[in-house]
């Protein structure tokens, strides 16, 4: 029996053209819906477009929108769902679903690297992939999943790695948790465990900040003036910071206002290791919180959704454990 699987199209570079001066851009039409026959051989295809947009454009805004969607049809009754967005804050996206998004069924987030009148055009085949992923009942209970290139990833994990090439997907100490074959979908691993906070609203500010060799407190006065209401750091190696932010690290953790520490590097994750001057064991002893294994821009996700469901810091903490 065939799936219902719902496509939500949302822009990015599998819906644009590149013009006879090689610039890729938006068209009047999303070219992925001509191939209707390849699609609906698939299954029963319900298409909304709640928005074109350039994936650089996207905010909480559109996140909330298509996290109201999915659970709007999930009460009519489907059985998957496919996201198409553009791939630059596309793990965002998908990520920022995986915490809020509750379902029975699987929920795919695909993209391009080329456009659609490029040689080697990858958007039909990638959408057509995640429609057999979504079809597929391995695919139940496992989050929100990324598909592209012919891997599965999880939302978690998953970050673009290359400016232009189609394997820009990867995710790094865990690889993909399956593949998509001419004969079928093959899952090797799944998620230990999922997480799910129940919000309607997003109203906070969260700044994200990346470490460099002779920083200072500048930006964290800085972000403290503008009166945001988190921050996350790519901080340096295993969660290190140079000392001269400290000052600037304590002010703020002395308004309430929460501090999540990753790295910058994209392998590892942060501890409280060193104990000199802004070392991890300083920083996670003046209270700054330590992200299990997140990149800067998912972290940022997830302090936005903390602070929408609690301001006790005890409370976010325990959430990036």
């Amino acid at each position: 029996m065939s799936k219902k699987i719902l496509i939500i199209h949302t822009g990015g570079t599998i819906s644009m053209s590149e013009d006879e001066t090689g610039v890729v851009k938006p068209t009047g039409h999303n070219p992925i819906t001509q191939h209707t026959k390849e699609l609906t051989d698939l299954g029963e295809l319900i298409i909304e477009e709640p928005f074109q947009l350039p994936s650089p454009h996207i905010t909480i805004k559109e996140m909330l929108l298509l996290k109201a969607m999915i659970e709007q049809y999930s009460e009519r009754g489907i059985d998957g769902v496919v996201i198409t967005h553009g791939t630059d804050t596309l793990e965002e996206t998908a990520y920022f679903l995986d915490l809020t998004t509750e379902s029975t069924f699987p929920i795919i987030v695909t993209g391009a690297m080329r456009s659609s009148n490029e040689i080697g055009s990858d958007g039909l085949y990638n959408v057509i992939s995640s429609i057999r992923v979504a079809s597929c009942d391995d695919a139940k209970n496992k989050g929100v999943l990324v598909v592209l290139n012919d891997e599965i990833h999880t939302a978690s994990n998953v970050t673009k790695t290359h400016t232009s090439n189609v394997s820009t997907f990867q995710s790094p100490q865990y690889g993909p948790i399956g593949i998509v074959t001419k004969r079928g979908i093959i899952f090797h691993h799944s998620p230990l465990e999922l997480e799910y906070y129940q919000i309607d609203d997003i109203s906070k500010r969260v700044a994200l900040l990346k470490a460099h060799a002779g920083m200072d407190s500048s930006l964290f006065y800085a972000i403290k003036e503008l009166k945001y209401d988190g921050i996350v750091i790519e901080a340096l190696g295993q969660g290190n910071l140079p000392p001269a932010t400290i000052d600037g690290i304590m002010s703020l953790l002395q308004e309430n206002i929460p501090i999540v520490l990753v790295s910058r590097c994209f392998n590892g994750i942060v501890e409280d290791t060193y104990s000199y001057e802004g070392g991890g064991s300083n920083l996670k002893q003046l209270g700054v919180i330590f992200s299990n294994g997140l990149n800067g821009q998912k972290a940022r996700i997830k302090l936005l959704i903390a602070l929408a469901v609690t301001d006790d810091i005890k409370k976010i903490e325990y959430m990036f454990q």
